[in-house]
Parts: C-alpha cells; structure tokens; sequence
C-alpha cells in the first residue's frame, strides 16, 4: 500500500473530531470509528461516526459524522465535508453491508456507490487498494492510576543535576580500552530518532539544538549514517558516548538485514550512505571500540496500533540479527502509557522492562526540567545495557584466553 494513515493524518483527524485520539485497528460495537479507503490513485478518504456499527439494519443518527479527505493522488490535502442530507441518516447499519455512510449514498463502501460531492476527492471512481476500520478512544477519558505503574525517584531540580553529573561522568569499561559507548538509533520514519538526540544534545548544551535534521516527511529525512556526539556546553568536551542515527524503516525501504549486520559490526563510517547499494562497505575486522554497543528502537506511541505488517515483520528481521551478535535492546516512545508499554512488548518482543516513556522536544521554547528527566533516566539505561554488551564480550575474551592456556598444558 503506496499511502499510510500516518501521524499527520491523525493529528488532523483529532482537529476535526476535537481531541486527543488513539486509533486502532479493528471496529464493530466498540464505539466511533473512522473508516479509511485507499484507491488505486494514492488518494485516501473514508468516513467518521462517533456511533457503534452494530448491524441493527436501520440509519443511525449521528451529529458528529463528517465525510473527509485525506491525500489526493498521493499529496496530503486535508478536506473535511458534510453529508448531502440530514444527520438523522448519518450511517446505514446493515450485517451484509459494508460501512456506509450518508442517507443519499454519500459514501457506500463496497457498493461502488457515491455521490457528486464524494467523486471529486475520490478521483471520480471507487477502485479501492484497501479499507480499514479504526477504533477511536479517548484518551482524555483514561482514569488516572492510584499509584505510578513505574516508580521513580521524586522529580526535582536535584534529580535532574544528579543524571545530568552522573552521564556526564559515565566511562565505558576500562578493560576494553573503549573511549564511547556507541547506541545505535533505528525506527519508523517519523518516530522521533533525530528528535532524541537533539533533546539530548539540548540537555548538555543547555538550550535547544537542532543539529541533526529532524520533522514530518513522506520518507525519511536521515539519508546518510551519522554519528553524532554530544558535547559538553560550557567546555565542547565531548562525552563518553555518541549516538548513531540511521534512516527510517518503511514497509520496502531502509535498512535490511545485510545492512544491519554492517552497522552492529562496526564496518559503517560517518556519513556513509549505507542505503545506497553502489557505494561500497568497508570489510575490514573493527576493534570492539567501533561496534555498536546498545540497539536502541524509536516508537512513536500514538501509532503502535496501526503499525503496518510489513513493518513489523522488517523490525522481527533486524532483531533476528542483533540476537546473533548479543546486542541489547531497548524501545523508546513518545507520549506512552502503560497500556502502550504493553502492546509495545507483545510487538517488539521484549521484556516491559526495556521499555522507557519519553517525550522529545518538539513544541517547546526553552528547556523543560520534566522532558530532560525522562531523558536521562531513559539514556541511564541505556548506557547500563551497553555496558552489559561490554562486560559480556569482555567474559569471552577471558574465556578465549583459559582455552589457550588449557590447550598448552
């Protein structure tokens, strides 16, 4: 499916529903739906009812239903519409009928029925790629918990100069003669991978950076593999770890398996354009110093629940080969809830406890205290689970080592 129904066309539809929205897959009884359909022209339009479909066989009422527009002929181009008749025949409700929405056939969805209005934004033709059907929740309406389902320490100026001190700080193992701990950044176009390290460049500079390039775009705005270090602000000492951004998974494009493999081994240079198959990769043996030490997966929360298969199954494939060579995973996403950290787990496959809530800089002005918190308890773990990859190839050396011995004696 050339088209998504991506972040942007979420937040859209939160505009014209009025809210703060989650969409998931999947409808019937469950409360309101939005129906989207994908023709054969990247086009995608489709239908809102804040009412169940409960195949009652009769027209529903519905104040709130609206007809809209995504993407035309592959652009966005958001455009909301009314129904050609009254709202009292906002849905017709039919077990062998397919959602259909308007008392004039506005929008019937396997009958290759519409109106005049609905043929303009849908190419004049219904000659349908796919439908889904998302379930819309509240998330306004989530009851707030009696205790934290993940404690922390108290939140507070002295808790945020404690991480700040203690990262700062940070060396990797001294045995290995490691200079940086290196975290290597992969997820979904649009996940937040480039935001992540601005906010942290942003924490250790002391204002907000905008170093690596970072918004919403179609396909990835990371073309080329870079390393990014973050450097003290008052000294441009750089610290003790770097971060490394790839380009962003899509269903057919990004980084494979072969690639992947290149990356953790350390044979990727900076600004290397990895995704280009005529530029080719270094086949030299890496010390442990240019490894990738700790994988870490970028999930925009709001979009676990309409992740595409293909998708999934590409994030199953390189997981498959970091499994091989021992890395450590971690899974970040922003905004999260508990319930969202769960569905992550089943996704991904790890434990709840490799998944850390954070939020990036994105609206704000000036550096947030509770932002930069989340932050670094997020990268405290993360430089704990490098350092566990570290201790583990170190235990192989040694092992390598008492092999040798016991094959003299």
């Amino acid at each position: 499916m050339g088209v998504e129904f991506k972040k942007n066309d979420q937040l859209q539809m939160n505009k014209w529903i009025d809210g703060n929205k989650r969409y998931t897959l999947l409808y019937k009884g469950r409360g309101p739906t939005v129906t989207i359909l994908y023709n054969i022209n990247n086009s995608v339009f489709g239908g809102y009812t804040s009412v169940s479909w409960r195949s009652a066989g009769a027209y529903h009422t519905d104040a709130y239903a609206f007809l809209f527009r995504l993407n035309q002929n592959g652009k966005w181009n958001p455009v909301k519409m009314a129904f050609s008749c009254s709202y009292n025949y906002a849905i017709y409700d039919e077990a062998s009928y397919s959602p259909t929405f308007g008392g004039g056939d506005d929008l019937k969805t396997f009958k290759q029925q519409w109106n005049r209005n609905l043929a303009i934004i849908a190419n004049g033709h219904l000659q349908i790629k796919d439908i889904e059907v998302f379930l819309v929740e509240d998330l306004r309406a989530s009851p707030s918990l009696e205790e934290p389902w993940r404690k922390t320490p108290q939140w507070d100026e002295k808790l945020l100069n404690y991480l700040k001190e203690k990262i700062e700080q940070y060396k990797p193992l001294q045995e290995l003669k490691v200079p940086q701990a290196r975290l290597l950044l992969v997820g979904q176009v649009g996940a937040g991978k480039s935001s992540f390290f601005n906010t942290i460049n942003s924490i250790f500079r002391e204002h907000l950076t905008s170093q690596a390039c970072s918004g919403n775009a179609e396909h990835s705005l990371t073309t080329v593999y870079r390393m990014y270090q973050i450097r003290n602000g008052t000294s441009g000492k750089p610290l003790n770890f770097r971060l490394h951004d790839t380009r962003g998974i899509e269903a057919d494009q990004g980084i494979d398996g072969h690639e992947m493999c290149f990356l953790l081994d350390g044979h990727i240079p900076d600004r290397h354009q990895v995704f280009n198959p005529s530029v080719p990769l270094s086949t030299d043996i890496p010390h442990i110093s240019e490894k990738i030490h700790c994988v870490v997966f970028v999930i925009d929360g709001s979009t676990v629940d309409v992740i595409q298969e293909k998708v999934i199954e590409r994030i199953k494939t390189l997981q498959s080969r970091m499994n091989q060579r021992g890395h450590y995973k971690f899974s970040l996403k922003n905004p999260v809830i508990q319930e969202t950290v769960d569905r992550v787990a089943q996704i991904i496959g790890l434990p709840r406890s490799h998944i850390l809530p954070i939020k990036n800089n994105e609206s704000e002005m000036e550096l947030n205290d509770n932002v930069n918190i989340l932050i670094l308890l997020a990268l405290q773990h993360i430089l704990h689970f490098s350092d566990d990859y570290m201790y583990n190839y170190l235990d192989e050396i040694e092992e390598v080592k008492m092999q040798k011995l016991s094959f003299k004696k």
